[in-house]
């Protein structure tokens, strides 16, 4: 038995696939049309106890740790759900931990609580229009006037940008590009504040997206995340969780991929006998299913190291690109078994192949990871 297939956690697998299964599955496709999920989806997963999993009790959450994380987002997909869906309904797992890592008590009361009982919806913005994955780099200033910061710039790409109540934002207190950065809860509605435009995406349709806007903003400094110049090292520390998680998605899509296949395979007949009676298919899905087994694995075996407090960036980067470049091989491959179905909205193997492709660039991407892992071979 593995760290992560524990009786508890085995329950939790449970209480995920019947949350998707009654709350999830009849709507999923509304939801992907529509462009995001609802605002109840979230006090529904609050109240069955999921949206809290990974968050300590003592901030409102429901305890667990790194692993129940991933345990719930693996089931999530490997139940029909989908990365999309994980994206917008857990996306405070990227908005709300460096404000519990701060401990600062006024923040938690205002933002934590209530999100993690899905009364609220919280967004994290980094990522500006001229600049991806070059954090230091960020030209979104904060300048402080009294008790306040007055915040000017731009972000883009924001997940739950639409929906969300408030924005966990990081912004410069020197010059643009400085690298002395600070993180700041910005509420919608604050004037000079402005939520553009709903960005249409080639997958991930169900998680709203938005483009960002500050305008002389003025933000209490109360709603600081820990001290001054500490938001580029507060965002690093994150980075590891959030990568994970992206590496989780990418083999929970894969393996449920190839379960879409085998079914697939073994119930369509050409020339007379199933898919899978044939050799070359039953080979193909052999590959399919080791590659996604195998990346699992290696996840699962990084996430317990990070889990356990080790210093292990470097294989939080080989461990992303492992799944995310198994997720890629075996979902086109299984939309190829599929044939022409498979290029069809109705198929769920179609909503996969399309949310697979964003999975190599969000939380840095691919190359941004060889980056690291070269580093950490002393390159």
């Amino acid at each position: 038995m593995t760290i992560v297939d524990t009786p508890e956690r085995r329950q939790l697998r449970e209480l995920t696939r019947a949350f998707v299964t009654k709350e999830v599955l009849p709507y999923l496709d509304g939801w992907e049309r529509a462009g995001e999920v609802p605002r109840s989806l979230h006090e529904t997963a609050a109240k069955v106890g999921l949206l809290g999993v990974g968050f300590p009790e003592a901030v409102g959450g429901s305890g667990g740790d790194l692993l129940d994380s991933i345990v719930v987002t693996e089931e999530i997909i490997r139940s029909g759900g989908s990365s999309g869906l994980v994206a917008a309904l857990f996306t405070h797992g990227i908005a709300l931990p460096h404000m519990v890592a701060a401990g600062n008590e006024d923040l938690v009361d205002r933002y934590v609580r209530p999100t993690l009982a899905g009364t609220m919806i919280g967004a994290l913005a980094i990522t500006e229009p001229d600049g991806g994955s070059d954090v230091a780099g960020i030209r979104t200033c904060a300048v402080r006037d009294g008790d306040h910061y007055v915040v000017n710039g731009s972000k883009t790409y924001i997940t739950s940008g639409i929906r969300a109540d408030f924005v966990t934002t990081a912004a410069c207190t020197d010059f643009p590009g400085s690298g002395s950065l600070i993180l700041l809860v910005i509420e919608k509605g604050t004037p000079g504040f402005t939520v553009g435009r709903r960005l249409e995406k080639l997958g991930w349709h169900c998680s709203d997206t938005a483009e960002l806007s500050f305008s002389d903003v003025r933000v209490p400094v109360a709603n600081r995340i820990g001290p001054e110049d500490t938001g580029f090292l507060t965002i690093m520390q994150q980075f590891s969780a959030e990568r994970l998680s992206l590496a989780t998605q990418a083999y929970a899509t894969a393996q449920r991929c190839v379960d879409l296949a085998v079914r697939w395979c073994r119930d369509r007949s050409t020339f007379g006998r199933p898919l899978a009676g044939r050799q070359l298919i039953r080979h193909r899905l052999a590959e399919m299913h080791t590659r996604a087994e195998a990346a699992r694995a290696y996840v699962h075996e990084v996430a317990e190291r990070v889990a356990a407090g080790q210093p292990v960036v470097t294989e939080v980067a080989m461990a992303k690109n492992v799944a995310v470049a198994a997720c890629a091989d075996v979902v086109d491959r299984a939309l190829q078994l599929h044939g022409g179905f498979g290029y069809l909205r109705d198929a769920e193997v179609e909503r996969h192949y399309r949310d697979a492709r964003i999975l190599g660039i969000g939380g840095g991407t691919t190359e941004i990871m060889n980056d690291i892992i070269a580093k950490g071979m002393g390159l």
